[in-house]
């Protein structure tokens, strides 16, 4: 079996599962996503919570950065449920 058939649920016959590619490839966004998020919250709560770089972080900065991230995530959140909930209503007017 190649790598291809393997990877995407197929036998080794060339028949390949739509459904399960379309899964594989939902997951890959998922993650892909996810990633995207983590690094754009590490670099803007970084620059916005450490002046100096140092070897640790002191009291005062790791409360900055757990700050940042939870109004990070809450904005996020709050801006992915409306996004969902509005693509929803098209969805149901179409």
């Amino acid at each position: 079996m190649d790598s291809f058939s393997s990877d995407f649920g197929g036998s080794g016959s060339g028949k390949l599962d739509p459904g399960l590619i379309m899964e594989q490839v939902k997951v890959q966004i998922a993650v892909a996503n996810a990633q995207e998020l983590l690094q754009r919250m590490t670099d803007k709560c970084f620059r916005k919570c450490i002046g100096k770089p140092g070897g640790s972080l002191d009291n005062s900065e790791q409360k900055c950065i757990a700050m940042c991230m939870d109004r990070y995530m809450d904005a996020w959140n709050t801006v992915s449920r409306a996004y969902n909930s509005r693509l929803q209503r098209e969805r149901a007017n179409m």
